[in-house]
C-alpha cells in the first residue's frame, strides 16, 4: 500500500490537531542474551507519536498518526581485541526518521517511512562503547579494529510494513506481516507474531528493527499479562555492514525467532524479550541470543 494523502486531507488534518500520544524506548543488547559482546552487540530505539487523539486503532489514511524514531546500533566481530579473519567488521550507526501508520479499508495495518542513517567513527560509537567496557572492566575494541570498522557514510532508508490482526481467541491475535526495506540494509522480510493476553491490546506498537519485537508506544494502561512468539525470515541482498567489495558474503536468508513477555500494572510497566538472530554472512558460524528491556516504573 502507498497510498498518499490528498490535498484535501492535508488541508483537513490541522484542524483535527495533533499532540504527543505515546513514547516508547527499548534496549536490546547480546549482555541481556547469551551474554557474549558480539555481532548485533548493543542497540537503543527510541520512538515518539503524534497524532490526534488515540482511539484504540489506526486512522484510516496516512498522515495523521506520526512517528519520530530514532535508533543507534552497534555491531561487532566476536573478539573485540584480535578478531578471526573474514569476522564481521565493527560498525557503530545512528539513524533518524519519520514514520507515519495507519489502515486499509479492508483492515491492513500499514507501516511507511523513512530514516537518515549515519555510519562510522562520526557517530562517536565507537568512543562511546570503549568508555562503557572501560567503566565496567570488560575488553574494548582494539586500534586494529576501529581501525578496520566501516567508515563514515550517510544513506537514506525507507522502509514500508504491512500487517493484519487475526483473533484466535479473546485475548490471542496472530498477527503475520510483510517489510520491506532498502537503503542501509536492502531487503524482504515475511514472519509472524502471536500475543496472548490483555497488555498491549488496543495500543500501537513500533516494530525494532534489530530484534522484531513490537515495542508498546502508545499505551492503554489496561493491567494485565501478554506472552509474544514470532518468527521470520528475510531475503538480504546488499548491507552497507557487511560490504561485498572487502569480500563479504551474505547468507541466502535471515531469520528471526522471539519470545517476550509485557507486564502492565496499575502505574508501572516492564517488558523483556528474547531473540534468537540467525547467521548473516559467511562463515559467522552460528546465531547468536540478544535480550530487550523496555520498562516504565512509576511509584
Amino acid at each position: 500500500m502507498t497510498a498518499t494523502a490528498t490535498q484535501t486531507m492535508a488541508q483537513d488534518a490541522p484542524s483535527k490537531g495533533r499532540s504527543a500520544l505515546g513514547y516508547g524506548l527499548l534496549f536490546v543488547n547480546d549482555l541481556l542474551g547469551d551474554g557474549r559482546d558480539r555481532w548485533r552487540t548493543g542497540s537503543v530505539m527510541s520512538s515518539r507519536v503524534y497524532g490526534p487523539a488515540w482511539t484504540g486503532a489506526l486512522p484510516g489514511r496516512a498522515g495523521e498518526v506520526l512517528e519520530l524514531r530514532f535508533l543507534g546500533e552497534v555491531m561487532a566481530p566476536d573478539n573485540l581485541v584480535t578478531p578471526a579473519p573474514g569476522d564481521r567488521p565493527f560498525a557503530g550507526s545512528l539513524s533518524l526518521g519519520l514514520h507515519t501508520h495507519f489502515a486499509t479499508a479492508r483492515g491492513t495495518e500499514v507501516s511507511l517511512g523513512g530514516d537518515v542513517v549515519a555510519i562510522g567513527p562520526q557517530t562517536s560509537l565507537d568512543n562511546l562503547q570503549t568508555t562503557l567496557h572501560d567503566v565496567f572492566g570488560m575488553n574494548a575494541a582494539s586500534a586494529a579494529t576501529l581501525n578496520a570498522q566501516i567508515g563514515d557514510k550517510i544513506r537514506p532508508t525507507a522502509t514500508l510494513e504491512m500487517a493484519r490482526d487475526v483473533a484466535l481467541a479473546e485475548q490471542t491475535q496472530f498477527r503475520p506481516f510483510m517489510e520491506l526495506r532498502g537503503g542501509v540494509e536492502t531487503y524482504a522480510r515475511v514472519g509472524f507474531d502471536v500475543t496472548i493476553g490483555r497488555a498491549g491490546q488496543g495500543e500501537l506498537l513500533t516494530r525494532d528493527p534489530v530484534t522484531g519485537h513490537r515495542m508498546r508506544v502508545v499505551r492503554q494502561h489496561t493491567p494485565g499479562l501478554s506472552w509474544i512468539v514470532g518468527a521470520d525470515v528475510a531475503k538480504v541482498w546488499d548491507s552497507v555492514y557487511l560490504p561485498e567489495d572487502r569480500g563479504y558474503a551474505l547468507t541466502n536468508t535471515r531469520t528471526r525467532a522471539r519470545l517476550g513477555l509485557h507486564w502492565q500494572g496499575e502505574k508501572s510497566m516492564v517488558f523483556y524479550g528474547m531473540t534468537y538472530l540467525g547467521e548473516e554472512f559467511v562463515g559467522q558460524g552460528s546465531g547468536q541470543f540478544v535480550g530487550a528491556l523496555q520498562f516504565s516504573l512509576k511509584f
